[in-house]
């Protein structure tokens, strides 16, 4: 009975293993589309993102505030 649980708690390991290496997998892509877009800012916008936007922006689904507001303009 313990080897079962054993064997079963090392299999349920595995999947979360797999699972955390697929989010880090695509956490290394951005999402589909994002990178076009912010190829598309104006230059003016570009410049004032800092290097954390700009990761949030391409990998985020959730954007910081001050992102957004620095992007509002653009997207009304």
């Amino acid at each position: 009975m313990i080897f079962v649980v054993n064997k079963q708690l090392a299999q349920d390991d595995k999947r979360g293993e797999n699972l955390m290496e697929e989010k880090k997998n695509t956490k290394n892509e951005p999402i589909p589309g994002r990178m076009e877009v912010l190829r598309e800012l104006p230059a003016d916008i570009m410049r004032r993102l800092s290097k954390d936007e700009v990761r949030a922006f391409l990998f985020e689904e959730v954007w910081p505030d001050s992102l957004s507001e620095k992007l509002k303009e653009y997207l009304e």
